[in-house]
């Protein structure tokens, strides 16, 4: 019953942070030049989107769980 209840609070806040970011950074590290001691690098940043669809998807899972344990109490 209580499980029902914590799980569905982190859901919503997962939900909230889904809404907010609207993705996740990732930073790669590639090697450009190796001439023996000379070396040199280049970063490049992508992103992976999140859709806002993810945010309603979890907030439904939120209001699942939160019902679900009320049913069980």
């Amino acid at each position: 019953m209580k499980i029902f209840t914590n799980l569905a609070i982190i859901l919503i806040a997962a939900g909230i942070v889904a809404f907010g970011y609207q993705g996740i950074a990732d930073t790669t590290r590639e090697k450009v030049v190796d001439l023996g001691s000379l070396q040199m690098t280049a970063e490049e940043t992508g992103m992976f989107p999140s859709p806002p669809m993810v945010g309603g998807i979890v907030f439904l899972c939120y209001i699942g769980l939160l019902t679900k344990g009320r049913n069980k109490s």
